[in-house]
């Protein structure tokens, strides 16, 4: 039931939203490249103040907090917390909460996430000067692929949404993993042990059966509450901090020379395009076909071909994978990347929706 009723709130939501998302992406790259283009860069790099007294709620070691640092940093901090909401659904009560039913999606996600880094590697070897963005083409926009997927309506067996859901999902763990290993600069240990004696804490007043959603709030866990804080999580993400990370974030400027369609670009959107799809399909392929895992009723090797397009929506992540790698220091190895993420994620969109469009069947039954 937990998946269908995810299922139903994707469907009758992120149409919307993954307009909204697309609109946000292209009105940025619009601007960004305008005679308005200065204005658009001043209000990136506009400082927040919000005073109490002396001291500045909005600054970091001492700095002021510029727009864009605000929403990369600080907004986005909502959005990894729904990320690790729908994470934990899935593997208490969804498609993750059991080997027989993980083993099929996470295979794919393996392969959806090695092969784009080897495509990468390809273009860009290590030490290279774009060689540190390796990890930007591993991630799957579960909003975005899911919208999409949408529009197809009830022509899309729930077996492919579920299988792209989960897929997704594990995606996800492996791209804050990524993020939590290689693009943090310290470790702060004495946070990870005060984390793990409050959820030991709140593990044992959780089996008494409290429920109060203000105290697990106030500790920052949610164990009793998961699905309501999701479903309350959602339409702030999807429809207001998703779209402004967008629009900062997508304004690639058409410089061309070089600063535009570099490695690093071609590097990203082959990764997206090519070793997504590669990746999510020969790795399923291959669990099935010894064995390890029955092929999901409704799948087909057609219509598996387009789910593993789809996969090739990077978008959200990948854009903060390419801020972390490249970030101010290297603006147009940024770009590039940027533009890599633009590309790869409508090419892969594009290109799965016309499969799935061609063969699907016209009408199915509810």
């Amino acid at each position: 039931m937990t998946i269908l009723r995810t299922m139903r709130n994707f469907s009758s939501m992120n149409i919307a939203a993954s307009i909204l998302l697309f609109v946000a992406a292209i009105a940025a790259a619009i601007i960004a490249n305008s005679p308005v283009a200065p204005v658009y860069q001043e209000f990136l790099l506009h400082e927040l103040h919000l005073q109490i007294g002396d001291f500045n709620l909005l600054s970091h070691g001492g700095e002021n907090l510029r727009m864009i640092e605000f929403i990369n940093d600080g907004l986005m901090t909502i959005f990894f917390l729904l990320v690790g909401l729908e994470i934990k659904r899935e593997l208490l009560v969804g498609e993750l909460s059991s080997f027989r039913k993980a083993a099929l999606p996470f295979i794919a996600a393996c392969g959806g996430m090695l092969l784009p880094v080897l495509v990468f590697m390809s273009i860009c070897p290590p030490g290279s000067e774009g060689g540190q963005g390796l990890a930007i083409p591993m991630a799957t926009d579960i909003a975005f692929s899911l919208g999409v997927l949408s529009l197809l309506g009830s022509r899309v067996p729930l077996s492919l949404k579920i299988f792209l859901t989960a897929f997704a999902v594990v995606d996800d763990i492996g791209g804050i993993l990524v993020i939590a290993i290689f693009y943090s600069s310290h470790v702060s240990y004495g946070y990870i042990l005060v984390a793990v004696l409050l959820y030991i804490l709140l593990y044992f007043i959780g089996k008494r059966g409290a429920t109060n959603k203000i105290f697990f709030l106030v500790i920052g866990v949610v164990i009793s509450p998961l699905q309501s804080f999701e479903d309350n999580l959602h339409g702030a993400v999807n429809y207001l901090i998703l779209p402004l990370f967008a629009f900062v974030n997508a304004g690639v400027v058409f410089s061309g020379g070089g600063e535009l369609v570099g490695d690093v670009g071609i590097a990203v959107a082959a990764g997206l395009l090519f070793g997504k799809f590669a990746g999510i399909y020969f790795f399923t392929w291959l669990a099935i076909k010894i064995k390890l895992t029955p092929m999901p009723p409704g799948m087909t090797w057609t219509n598996l071909s387009g789910i593993a397009l789809l996969g090739g929506i990077g978008f959200t992540v990948s854009l903060f994978i390419a801020n972390l790698s490249f970030g101010a220091n290297f603006p147009i190895l940024l770009n590039q990347a940027k533009f890599g993420v633009l590309s790869g994620t409508i090419l892969s969109g594009l290109l799965g929706y016309i499969v799935l469009w061609i063969v699907l069947p016209a009408r199915r039954r509810k």
